[in-house]
């Protein structure tokens, strides 16, 4: 196998940004489909958003997560991971303000949205245990906690299930209709003459390219952490876990300029719940013994980081008519803010 690090660090950071771009256009593609599909095959926006477009836009960080894995570079794996959480959850703060005209976390109709990120915050709570107090091997150098919330997913799924059917919340201060940026939606757009059949094979192939660009994004970025002194853990934070997350931006951003809101939402946090779930292939991967194990200092500040952005938002939701700031909701702002500081401290770090 052609080994990127005998290549000029030049040559490497193209090959990295061209990845990035087809990784960006493609996630583009996967919300107006996504959306389209949704109409046609009458589903919310928000399921399509927390199984579709999150398992699809996931993909980057499956196989960079266990690329990284197989090369036993933990580090990158964990700083890919765990420092993808804020920054995909800061994605929202961007939409919110760039595109949402009111805040962002006054939109949804139900609390299906609030429970998910409380949930998040649960296991969030239950990895960073993990990481201070160590795994518990439990066979073949795999460890308990990374069984446990890998299995945690579908638990939270069938509860956000059972809930959603079940759900008498429900709000009074809702924005007005004519608040809602509709001024992107596509009429008449071209997909509306399309086949379903053919939809649903331009998102398997949107899934396909970024499949396929999130490879080179893992090993391009093992490479780049290998040639400058930056390290693993802070290329994988931050120069990883931006291209990888790179879908979710486009996604979101397509989502929100359409209207879809909430679909917008249901990605990244849907996307969030299954980045704690590939914790369990990655340690499968790794084979020098628990990969959580491997977490350092930096890591530990991205997941205590994914806390506190997902909790300011599932605060947001509960109190919906957040204070807004140019343009945007207070607590957008503030996620922006924990962002930019955690880049800060893990640079210094």
């Amino acid at each position: 196998m052609f080994n990127l690090s005998e290549l000029p660090l030049s040559i490497l950071s193209i090959l990295f940004c061209t990845m990035a771009f087809m990784v960006w256009m493609a996630g583009t593609r996967l919300a107006l489909l996504g959306d389209e599909l949704a109409e046609r095959l009458n589903l919310t926006r928000e399921f399509v958003g927390l199984f579709f477009l999150a398992a699809a836009t996931e993909l980057p960080e499956i196989v960079t997560t266990i690329t990284a894995a197989q090369v036993d570079n933990a580090t990158l794996v964990l700083g890919n991971m765990f420092g993808g959480i804020t920054m995909q959850t800061a994605i929202l703060a961007v939409a919110d303000i760039f595109i949402v005209r009111q805040a962002l976390t006054s939109w949804p109709r139900k609390s299906t949205h609030t429970l998910l990120a409380v949930l998040l915050i649960v296991l969030l709570s239950f990895l960073l245990a993990a990481t201070l107090l160590g795994d518990v091997v439990v066979a073949l150098n795999i460890g308990l906690a990374a069984i446990c919330l890998s299995g945690a997913y579908p638990v939270t799924i069938a509860l956000l299930r059972t809930f959603d059917e079940k759900d008498s919340w429900a709000p009074v201060d809702l924005p007005q209709e004519n608040d809602l940026d509709t001024g992107h939606r596509l009429s008449g757009s071209p997909l509306k003459d399309i086949s379903t059949g053919t939809l649903l094979f331009r998102f398997a192939a949107a899934s396909v390219i970024i499949l396929f660009a999130g490879v080179l994004l893992a090993l391009g970025a093992d490479a780049i952490a290998e040639k400058t002194a930056l390290g693993s853990s802070f290329v994988g934070i931050v120069l990883l876990a931006a291209a990888t997350s790179l879908p979710e931006l486009s996604t979101t951003l397509a989502a929100a300029r359409i209207g879809a809101y909430t679909m917008a939402m249901s990605n990244i946090f849907g996307s969030n719940l299954i980045m704690l779930a590939l914790i369990l292939p990655a340690d499968m991967a790794y084979r020098s013994g628990p990969i959580l194990a491997e977490a350092d200092l930096g890591t530990q500040f991205s997941i205590v980081a994914g806390i506190l952005v997902t909790g300011i938002y599932a605060a947001g939701l509960l109190i919906r008519r957040t204070p807004k700031l140019f343009g945007a909701g207070l607590d957008s702002w503030l996620v922006i803010v924990i962002y930019l500081a955690m880049l800060g401290i893990l640079f210094a770090l």
